[in-house]
């Protein structure tokens, strides 16, 4: 009866020393950490910090207090002894735990006002893995009332079993190191992985595991290993930039390629981006047929031998220019239309030029309005662009076959 008595009295001590240890903490300490201007100490006394730090005052009355009650059997002490200190362990496990999730909630709000800023959500968990581990290891030590150097040294013994089961653990954690130091991925990225699927923004950076929202809002996961051992595209670079680039080409029928008449060359100096290419290109061409008609009066009558202007490479300056004076590409950036290698499909005239935003809505509006233009003015130029042709081609220009020999 004096033991159970005692026994009751020490719980009361305990629970209402824990009831005044967490009125103090969680009203005095957020006063004076707000005095104090170091960030860490917001993490220290959040309320899940503080509520848990309170938790820890029960066992440790208990581990203090149970030899001082009376007629309670040693055999009993020590046991109640032992699992008030695992308890204590328990306790100091989950403040670390705490402590960890302030970390990383902190974290996530710094991410969604600074996007360029790195997760540590792979770090929490890690150290929270690393926490359980140590905390169940003492506890196990703590109740058997053994050393948890014995228990450690009995684990070295397997390590290799540890090594196959925490392997991609290991893997993972180690990627995910190389990753945050070399600064290759962060939350917000868009990461194109296309040997897993992936091509999105990255949403989540964990210890094991990537996410990747895609555009099609599907979520892939990455293991985190495999970021190391396989090649992927950031395109960080791009967004940094400001400016994303264009590469698409227009096909040219080569059978619409031909020489420029007088007339056509007069027509098209009345195009205000195309006139001064046209003034210094025929100024040039002028002398250059003028020195050859003087050196061989007798070839001068053959086109051959004399420069003239191409529809196609008037087209091309045209191009240029109108690249050139269009506001919304950079100009600080590579800008030009360049003569691909002609192919059975035609002649590929490309663009390779970067727009002044990175945003893909206005990215897609500014690159059809270049190309619906350049496709719309090629018949000024004499140009027409290739396309296969389709059964109603063929229907076409049967038709007009029929029509052709009924007048005839």
């Amino acid at each position: 009866m004096q033991s159970a008595i005692g026994l009751a009295v020490l719980a009361v001590i305990a629970y209402v020393l824990r009831f005044v240890a967490r009125l103090i903490l969680l009203t005095v300490l957020p006063r004076l950490a707000s005095k104090l201007s170091a960030p860490w100490m917001q993490n220290l006394v959040d309320r899940r910090v503080l509520t848990r730090l309170s938790q820890i005052v029960p066992s440790l009355v208990f581990q203090i207090g149970v030899f001082a009650v009376p007629k309670l059997s040693p055999v009993a002490s020590n046991i109640i002894h032992n699992v008030a200190v695992a308890c204590t362990v328990l306790a100091i496990g989950r403040i670390v735990f705490a402590v960890l999730d302030v970390i990383e909630d902190h974290n996530r709000q710094a991410l969604s006002k600074t996007p360029g800023t790195r997760s540590v959500k792979s770090y929490v968990q890690l150290g929270q893995l690393i926490t359980m581990l140590v905390v169940g290891i003492v506890m196990i030590g703590a109740l058997i009332d053994r050393s948890p150097l014995i228990l450690l040294s009995g684990l070295g013994a397997m390590s290799a079993v540890l090594m196959l089961v925490f392997k991609d653990t290991i893997l993972s954690f180690t990627a995910g190191v190389q990753l945050a130091g070399n600064d290759m991925l962060r939350v917000g990225d868009w990461l194109q992985m296309d040997q897993v699927g992936a091509d999105g923004a990255v949403v989540d950076m964990a210890l094991n595991t990537v996410k990747i929202r895609n555009w099609d809002n599907t979520i892939t996961t990455i293991p985190t290993w495999r970021l190391m051992s396989e090649s992927f595209k950031n395109w960080r670079g791009m967004s940094e930039s400001g400016g994303r680039r264009i590469k698409r080409s227009l096909l040219i029928d080569n059978a619409t390629v031909r020489f420029l008449t007088d007339a056509e060359i007069e027509e098209l100096s009345h195009i205000a981006l195309l006139r001064p290419y046209l003034n210094s290109k025929t100024e040039e061409i002028d002398t250059y047929n003028s020195d050859f008609a003087e050196k061989a009066p007798e070839m001068a009558h053959e086109v051959v031998n004399l420069r003239k202007l191409t529809n196609i490479g008037t087209f091309r300056a045209y191009v240029n220019a109108y690249l050139r004076a269009h506001p919304r590409l950079r100009k600080d950036m590579t800008l030009m239309a360049r003569m691909m290698e002609s192919t059975t499909n035609g002649t590929p005239l490309e663009v390779y030029a970067f727009t002044a935003t990175t945003v893909w809505l206005e990215y897609e509006s500014i690159q059809g309005d270049i190309f619906d233009h350049l496709m719309a003015i090629l018949p000024e130029f004499g140009l027409h662009a290739f396309q296969n042709p389709s059964g109603h081609d063929v229907k076409l220009r049967l038709g007009q076959n029929e029509v052709g020999v009924l007048s005839a």
